[in-house]
């Protein structure tokens, strides 16, 4: 049959190519899929919409695609208000960016937002839904909800889109552009679009990004990583660096705060609380705090033993420093561990230059022990009332302690870190009880080995 009578039969047997209940309407089906996807797009618009809607549904993936393509702008609209989602993702993205912005003309606000908000977001949940991220890794704290640009669009074209969805400026000062398979390909600023001719594709002046994160990365390390590069945005994507989200300035900021609060409660020996204080039940809040003092109040009872054991060999008034001394221990150690756990924090303190750290804390314990020693013999010489020898060994103590204080007090947080361990853990109580034990044995084991 000549191609017009093809198109006339299957228009007056439309109801049986539909169906493909009869041999007739079998072989105007078979026919149907031989014919040019433009000629096939021709036959649809004559049609009636319900008509219309039925015969399309029920062509295989393929044709409806190329068919789609071949629609006017008019019934390309129409054929998207019935899709499924991933059908109009697949549509969409088969078309080329002037095609996709003139439907965009088409479009009510409210179904240009749907549109590209399924655009962009289809492939990123689907990641999303198989990656399942952690709270706090960088997948976790991202906003999905991200406008992003394709690099074949023009700046016209661009601009329209953007005033028309009106996107949030604090997150869309810089925008990210993604290819045609959603992989990251660099961004613009938003005063870009004001500086380009209207016609230049955004391909032509887009910028690297020098800073991506992976969905999985740390929450804290993501914080840190955007403060060093002063990024006020960051694009997040996966291995294959499709995109996937964006973590912005306001999100900065939240985990900065959780982060601190976090890190405030742990170096209290307090187990972080997840909600708010008065939104947490006064049970946990009271188990939380007594289990812990309980096995900090059972710890200490180690220098109760240690006190027994020296007892017979050192004096009573001798025993009258060790307040002192655990104190000066005490101070030296917090001191210590709240400089190695911020500088962590900011990234200060890292990998590549832990043994500069520790050479100079090491000469920092020295010259420490040196000034609290030479101030403690002074208190304990001319107020105490005792003898040279006995103010040289109780000053000696407290200088042999003070060097175990900035020891403990600068490795206990990178070894915690290098067994994943909060490094905020060994500050406050914790640390603070290991030094009473240290302090009480190192001023009993000193005496008796300089007195007796």
């Amino acid at each position: 049959m000549e191609h017009n009578n093809i198109e006339h039969t299957i228009a007056d047997n439309i109801q049986a190519v539909i169906n493909q209940d009869s041999p007739l309407g079998i072989s105007l089906w078979t026919a149907l899929l031989t014919q040019h996807p433009a000629d096939i797009a021709e036959l649809l618009s004559t049609l009636e919409r319900e008509t219309f809607q039925k015969l399309f549904e029920k062509l295989p993936k393929n044709v409806e695609l190329e068919v789609f393509r071949e629609l006017s702008d008019s019934m390309k609209v129409f054929c998207l208000s019935f899709m499924p989602d991933s059908d109009r993702v697949d549509a969409l993205g088969a078309l080329h960016a002037d095609e996709m912005t003139d439907i965009f003309v088409l479009l009510s606000d409210e179904e240009l937002k749907a549109y590209l908000n399924l655009l962009h977001k289809n492939v990123r949940n689907k990641i999303i839904a198989l990656m399942q991220f952690a709270p706090e890794s960088a997948g976790g704290i991202m906003d999905i909800d991200v406008v992003t640009l394709m690099h074949d669009f023009s700046v016209e074209q661009s601009v329209q889109l953007l005033q028309r969805i009106g996107p949030r400026i604090d997150i869309h000062r810089r925008i990210f552009v993604i290819d045609r398979s959603h992989k990251l390909v660099g961004y613009i600023n938003l005063e870009d679009l004001l500086v380009h001719k209207p016609k230049e594709r955004i391909a032509s002046f887009m910028r690297s990004n020098e800073l991506i994160v992976q969905a999985q990365l740390d929450r804290e390390a993501v914080a840190k990583l955007m403060i060093h590069y002063d990024a006020m945005t960051v694009p997040v994507t996966d291995a294959e660096q499709h995109f996937l989200g964006a973590i912005s300035s306001d999100t900065l900021v939240d985990v900065i705060v959780q982060e601190a609060t976090e890190d405030v409660q742990k170096m209290a020996a307090l187990t972080p609380l997840k909600h708010s204080y008065f939104e947490t039940s006064f049970w946990r809040i009271l188990w939380g705090r007594s289990y812990i003092l309980i096995i900090l109040l059972l710890a200490e009872s180690f220098s109760g033993m240690i006190l027994d054991a020296y007892e017979s060999s050192i004096s009573k008034f001798l025993m009258f420093f060790l307040p002192m001394l655990i104190s000066a221990g005490g101070n030296t150690s917090s001191q210590t561990s709240a400089i190695v756990i911020q500088g962590m924090a900011t990234g200060d303190i890292h990998e590549g230059n832990i043994h500069k750290f520790l050479k100079r804390e090491l000469i920092m314990a020295c010259m420490l022990a040196c000034a609290l020693g030479v101030t403690a013999f002074i208190r304990v010489y001319m107020v105490g009332g005792t003898s040279i020898l006995e103010a040289s060994a109780i000053s000696m103590a407290l200088a042999v302690l003070v060097m175990t204080a900035v020891v403990l007090g600068s490795c206990i947080p990178l070894i915690l870190q290098r067994f994943n361990i909060d490094p905020a853990f060994s500050a406050g109580p914790f640390l603070a009880t290991i030094l009473d034990i240290f302090g009480v044995l190192i001023y009993c084991y000193v005496l008796k080995y300089l007195l007796f």
